[in-house]
């Protein structure tokens, strides 16, 4: 075994049950957004004082997707859960990323909503 290649094991057993849960549904985003035709360009894009967690390709608009998963709708459930502090460090950072771009394309953020193993995909919930 390499030294990173346990280094990753690590770090990945030093997880907490609750980023492994975002980490999961991180996974079934992806997956669901691939099979409906977006591709994927970054994942967990991290700046000072926002992160996005998946940026897509649909067709010609970069998608600046925020997932949450929740074990239950009870509380509000995911969608919920994406408060107005949220979207701002959401907007904060895919400002950050438009800036790395040379052209500015068109752009959405969404949302996957993942309550029970149930997906909902809200398509441009933020105007910013």
């Amino acid at each position: 075994m390499t030294a990173s290649s346990w280094l990753g094991k690590r770090m990945a057993s030093m997880r907490t049950s609750r980023q492994r849960t975002g980490d999961e549904g991180e996974e079934q985003a992806l997956a669901y957004l691939q099979e409906a035709g977006l591709a994927l360009v970054q994942r967990s894009f991290l700046c000072k004082g926002g992160e996005i967690d998946l940026v897509m390709r649909d067709q010609g608009s970069l998608v600046f997707v925020e997932v949450r998963k929740r074990a239950s709708s009870q509380f509000g459930g995911a969608a919920a859960s994406v408060t107005p502090a949220k979207q701002k460090r959401m907007v904060h950072a895919a400002q950050v990323y438009l800036q790395t771009q040379k052209t500015m394309p068109a752009c959405r953020f969404d949302l996957i909503a993942i309550d029970d193993g149930d997906i909902t995909w809200l398509r441009n919930v933020i105007t910013a």
